[in-house]
């Protein structure tokens, strides 16, 4: 027998036992669809995070009261309780590290707030008090306008620049330049617009408002407020050196001693795409632990099935080897079936877990992806369960005595 003819049986076979075959498959589509889906959904993720999280410049780093990625432990109590990054302790630090380093910015956030002009109003934008590096420090580009200068920052003026969202919604048909809006009710000149910067994680980044952060203060209070402080090193193979400096500073202005652990967190673009792979890493051996049980159940059926498919046709298999079909000739034709099975019913897994994966991009506004690596590897361990689960079915309908298989009812 030709191995053609073989996979024709094969069909025909399972064709013949439509619903038995499809219930089969369905339970190895479940195993390959929990792991196909899931990581489809983290390499999307992952994909957008490694250009949404380098919302820093290049060799910054920064300080934050709270680490960038929390992970809802009791860790959290510890970053409560520590005090706020004030703006006195910010200046500190700058005035320690300016001659080393040619950005430092300061930036204290406020969310939600209401910006509106004339009789339009929106609610849910961001306003950051800052000073004049905002731009360098979190790659945003200017479009058209000034930024905010150190001299309103130390003046305290009313001045804002804004994202591009604000531009489209409240200044749809003219230039905002020299229009003054209101941010809970208080007056601000727009000097500036920025470039649109686009989306990540699914959310705008294109929805703020800079301020000079003297103004914030005074405007929407400093209690309660942590300052986080950007820098940039002034060359990559300055950025050790200029972190190691940078992190004396902040001890000093934050006022520790030898003895005390740092009551701060430090973090760069790396540090975060790290953090979020370690995440991501543990996501994906709770996806393997899944799918491993629920394959492993899938071939448990694979088997079972074949085994039932043996005793209905022993008859079948003892004219075949009455009229010359050889034992590998079954092992064959039982093994290329249950092969059939669960690549069939992987393949379809592989389908809808990549559609549900990239469903998630479709829902954050994020490029969609094709997991050739995982697909590959679906269909492979798909084999080896076929192999590995159809065999002793095979090989028990190979065992058969012609003689008792024709005999057989």
């Amino acid at each position: 027998m030709n191995l053609s003819e073989v996979f024709r049986m094969a069909a025909r076979a399972l064709h013949t036992n439509r619903l038995r075959s499809i219930l089969t498959m369905l339970g190895i589509a479940i195993g390959v669809f929990s792991v196909i889906g899931v990581m489809t959904a983290l390499s999307v993720i992952q994909s957008s995070i490694e250009s949404g999280l380098s919302f820093l410049g290049s060799n910054l780093f920064q300080f934050a009261k709270y680490p960038v990625i929390q992970t809802g432990g009791r860790d959290d109590d510890k970053y409560e309780n520590r005090k706020d990054i004030s703006f006195a302790q910010a200046m500190a630090f700058k005035r320690l590290m300016e001659q080393d380093a040619p950005v430092i910015c300061l930036k204290v956030f406020s969310y939600g707030k209401p910006v509106s002009y004339d009789r339009k109003k929106f609610q849910g934008y961001e306003i950051v008090g800052t000073n004049e590096h905002f731009l360098t420090a979190n790659a945003y580009s200017l479009a058209y306008g000034r930024n905010i200068t150190a001299e309103d920052v130390d003046l305290g003026r009313s001045v804002a620049v804004v994202g591009a969202d604000i531009e489209k919604k409240l200044f749809p048909n003219l230039s905002p330049i020299g229009k003054t809006i209101k941010m809970n009710d208080k007056p601000y000149q727009i000097v500036g617009v920025m470039e649109s910067k686009g989306s990540a994680f699914g959310s705008t980044q294109d929805n703020l408002v800079t301020v000079p952060i003297t103004k914030f203060f005074s405007d929407f209070g400093a209690a309660h407020r942590s300052v986080n402080i950007a820098v940039q090193a002034p060359s990559q193979q300055l950025y050790n050196q200029t972190l190691d400096k940078a992190i004396g500073a902040m001890r000093l202005a934050r006022g520790l001693s030898v003895a005390q652990d740092n009551d701060f967190e430090v973090y760069s673009n790396d540090t975060l795409l790290t953090a979020f792979a370690q995440i991501a890493g543990t996501i994906r051996i709770g996806a393997f632990v899944i799918s491993a049980i629920a394959l492993l159940a899938a071939g448990i059926g694979i088997m079972n099935i074949m085994l039932v498919s043996v005793t209905e046709r022993t008859r079948e298999i003892g004219v075949r080897k009455a009229i010359g079909a050889r034992k590998r000739d079954i092992i064959r034709q039982f093994l290329i079936e249950a092969i059939l099975l669960s690549e069939i019913g992987g393949l379809f897994g592989i389908l809808t877990g990549v559609i549900g994966g990239n469903g998630i991009a479709l829902w954050f506004g994020i490029s969609m992806i094709f997991p050739w690596g995982w697909a590959i590897t679906g269909l492979t361990v798909c084999s080896m369960i076929g192999i590995g689960f159809g065999w002793y079915p095979a090989f028990k309908a190979a065992q058969l005595h012609p003689i008792d298989a024709l005999r057989f009812e």
